[in-house]
């Protein structure tokens, strides 16, 4: 697997499987056959309720633990810094670890400036290898980044073809090199987009799905994309785009698909807000 290197010098590879909505009793099994399949990085947070089915895979695969990035994010309920550190320890201990390769904040809500002060002290003693942030538009980066003594390696968000989020990109880069990874690379099937003409169009060219064209346009762009999906073959299909590249005029057809919309919502509104704190009172991570 290829990697990217973060501004702190940590390697990560390119591709991740995420195992948001996976359910627990799957969760064990899709991690190891993620492994099997050739995956490296792993992608979970506290919200997902599966950290502990992911540590039950960690523990009995025969990869070695040094050659797995493992990803955790802390929720909101554990946002301040007391709050964050004991969480990180919970978490740790779920995952069956003594280390984390990179443990974002999940929301750009409350706490901020706390809780990533917990993480990057937890990242000075060693077991945290990285931090970073989720779903932060580029004003919250900046401000995270300007105010806060601690590099930010990664700012995890919405990127797919119909939410390009080259703004974005161009922001994280000039933040002091902060890479961006991609939840929802398919928007989730959302519009057809394993179907979609353009993409599927350039695929044929290569012999490649939607899905093949989707990852390898992200990994061209420098961004990490999480993938998820229960079923072996998929998985194997996902991480085969290494020997094909696009060529600009591919990239400028993918471009004509921006609806400069979220395909789900928009983390930067009033009623956002709202709506994590409903989730705040529904949920007890």
């Amino acid at each position: 697997m290829q990697t990217f290197k973060l501004n702190n010098g940590v390697e990560i590879p390119v591709l991740g499987f995420g195992v948001f909505q996976i359910p627990q009793n799957q969760t064990k099994k899709a991690v190891l056959d993620a492994l099997t399949a050739g995956y490296r990085h792993i992608d979970t947070a506290q919200s997902y309720m599966n950290e502990a089915e992911v540590g039950e895979a960690l523990s009995a695969t025969e990869v070695p633990r040094e050659d797995i990035f493992l990803t955790t994010k802390i929720w909101l309920s554990n946002y301040g810094y007391k709050a964050t550190t004991k969480s990180v320890e919970a978490s740790l201990a779920k995952l069956q670890t003594e280390y984390l390769d990179l443990v974002l904040l999940h929301q750009p809500y409350s706490d901020v400036f706390g809780s990533f002060k917990a993480l990057a002290d937890l990242q000075k003693s060693g077991k945290i290898r990285a931090i970073g942030v989720s779903n932060f538009n580029s004003e919250r980066l900046a401000d995270v980044v300007a105010f806060q003594e601690a590099k930010v390696q990664v700012n995890q968000i919405e990127i797919n073809p119909f939410h390009q989020r080259e703004e974005d990109l161009a922001n994280a880069k000039s933040r002091g090199n902060v890479l961006l990874e991609a939840w929802a690379p398919f928007a989730e099937g959302k519009n057809g987009i394993f179907t979609n003409e353009v993409l599927t169009k350039i695929g044929d060219k290569y012999g490649k799905s939607a899905a093949q064209v989707i990852l390898r346009w992200n990994f061209e762009r420098g961004i990490v994309s999480l993938a998820k999906s229960v079923k072996p073959e998929r998985m194997a299909q996902n991480i085969d785009i290494f020997d094909f590249a696009l060529t600009d005029e591919d990239k400028a057809q993918i471009a004509t698909l921006e609806t400069n919309d979220s395909q789900f919502f928009d983390h930067n509104t009033p009623e956002s807000v709202d709506m994590f704190v409903n989730f705040l009172k529904e949920r007890d991570v």
